[in-house]
């Protein structure tokens, strides 16, 4: 029988300790709390005592996370460019190892976590959080040591692995951040905009199509220039009809809203124009229509294609004359209103085949916004995310955060209902979830049975190679131990049968 070989049962826990990091370095879009994770895990599994995470900010290196620290020594662990082992670190992004804390002036001790510095046979191991060239912070441990002339350079091979993780989180973090806050500056400078009569908390946008859409919006708004609205059913065309009346010299005067195709169309007329009481059985009143009641205001006609070929030249006479009269009446009456028409249907293909008038569709499209379908602006889905999660977190006193695993598989998923269903599907996972993290498997499996269909495989793995060797090797041990039985390795691994499939797949396994 052979003994364990001690260099093989030393990488075994190396392996298990980055493929631990790893989970919690995606396990929340908590940083400073994935951090004290890590960090625990390498006192844990490797020993590494006493760590910090730290980050820098212009010319300052602060400790956000650490392990072994009070909350006290952690807020006194800031240090200039240059200044101690982890500003040079900072400065230089190359590691540092002091073998011997006792012997190196430079060691400050500026967190006060250890008592005395000449009983400590400690060494410290720093080294740089980097992405690519960029210096984002310093990773660094306390390792005991024995012996003097001991050899870190495991360790830091090690470090280096686990500060690449953090490098690729961290900056996911900070792009985030800075999307967040440009998101937030722009959302405010359009309130002001819209002198606080319109929530544009619901138009959120930062893609290049929706910023058409928006530049539009501000060009259009001041005129008195009929609008066309078009865009599939769910892109929100209701709330780009607003923002143009809002954004408006109309914007004080009333907003009427009608759909064209939510109304029999014997009753659209006495709808949009009004009655006299006796037109019809029924009657029992003079009633206004909506371009009545529209008057000196903005009126949205929603679904404009479904509109009945009889009924379009009362549309056109009142656009051209701004003039009617309502049904059983002889009596014209005068309107000033702006027409903001929306359709999800192929206009030109109407006028084609005889179903919509040429000139009320020329005098509608004077200035046609299109509004792009969700799946063409995938960038916006975080954001929308995020909003919408905060949205129904205030609205359920809940405290739901969603995993980068599930956020994924929403940006991957085409939106055939677009905004609609995407916000229905948060509030769905809002309400339902029992835990506090939403995960791929809370997903419902329609969304991601057809995000996994549509995802580009090449684009889904945002961690460093370390990792991905990590994983293909504890897949291709679980299905060594089951006999290569993919539902009982996918149970062992703690993932679902597609997943471990897909995975096979992606890392091409295959029994040998």
């Amino acid at each position: 029988m052979h003994g364990k070989n001690p260099i093989q049962d030393q990488r075994t826990v190396q392996l298990t300790a980055l493929y631990e990091i790893s989970k919690l370095l995606s396990s929340s879009l908590n940083l400073k709390l994935n951090l004290r994770g890590v960090l625990r895990v390498l006192a844990e599994y490797l020993g590494m005592n006493r760590g910090t995470a730290s980050i820098r900010t212009n010319d300052l290196v602060s400790i956000i996370a650490a392990h072994g620290m009070s909350h006290e020594e952690i807020t006194r662990g800031t240090y200039r460019l240059g200044e101690g082992i982890i500003g040079r670190v900072a400065k230089l992004g190359s590691p540092i190892v002091i073998p011997d804390i006792r012997d190196e002036p430079l060691f400050l001790n500026k967190t006060g976590s250890r008592v005395d510095v000449r009983k400590d046979n400690i060494a410290f191991l720093s080294v740089p959080i980097k992405f690519k060239t960029e210096i984002l912070g310093v990773l660094s441990v306390d390792r005991p040591f024995d012996t003097k002339g001991s050899s870190f350079e495991e360790d830091i091979r090690l470090l280096k692995i686990v500060a690449s993780l953090i490098a690729q989180t961290l900056k996911l973090h900070i792009e985030a951040e800075k999307e967040r806050e440009a998101f937030n500056r722009e959302r405010e400078d359009l309130r002001h905009q819209l002198k606080g009569k319109y929530r544009v908390e619901n138009i959120i946008g930062h893609s290049d199509r929706m910023q058409e859409v928006f530049e539009a919006v501000h060009r259009v708004a001041p005129s008195k220039a009929n609008v066309l609205l078009r865009g599939e059913s769910g892109t929100g065309k209701e709330l780009i009809a607003k923002a143009v009346h809002f954004m408006s010299p109309r914007a004080g005067n009333p907003f009427i809203k009608f759909n064209c195709a939510s109304i029999p169309e014997g009753l659209l007329e006495s709808e949009l124009f009004g009655h006299e009481k006796g037109a019809f059985t029924g009657a029992q009143a003079m009633r206004k229509g909506r371009f009545e009641l529209a008057n000196t205001g903005t009126i949205f006609l929603d679904e404009i294609g479904d509109l009945p070929l009889a009924l379009q030249p009362k549309i056109l006479r009142v656009l051209q004359e701004k003039e009617f009269e309502r049904v059983g009446s002889e009596k014209t009456t005068q309107v000033d209103v702006r027409l903001i028409a929306a359709t999800s249907r192929d206009l030109e293909r109407l006028v084609e085949d005889g179903r919509f008038r040429g000139d009320l569709y020329y005098r509608l499209n004077v200035v046609p916004v299109f509004l792009p379908a969700l799946r063409d602006r995938k960038e916006d889905i975080p954001l929308l995310v995020d909003y919408f999660i905060r949205k129904y977190n205030a609205d359920n006193q809940r405290s739901t955060e969603i995993s980068p695993e599930a956020l994924r598989a929403l940006v991957n998923y085409n939106w055939p209902g677009h905004v609609r269903e995407l916000e229905n599907t948060i509030e769905r996972l809002v309400v339902m979830s029992k835990e506090k993290l939403v995960s791929l498997r809370d997903i419902p499996s329609s969304i991601r049975d057809a995000a996994y269909r549509t995802q580009d495989p090449g684009a889904q793995n945002a961690l460093p190679s370390a990792i991905a060797d990590i994983e293909k090797q504890r897949i291709v041990e679980a299905l060594k131990n089951t006999g290569w039985n993919q539902s009982q390795a996918a149970r062992e691994l703690g993932i679902t049968s597609r997943q471990i499939g897909y995975k096979i797949k992606i890392y091409g396994i295959s029994k040998k």
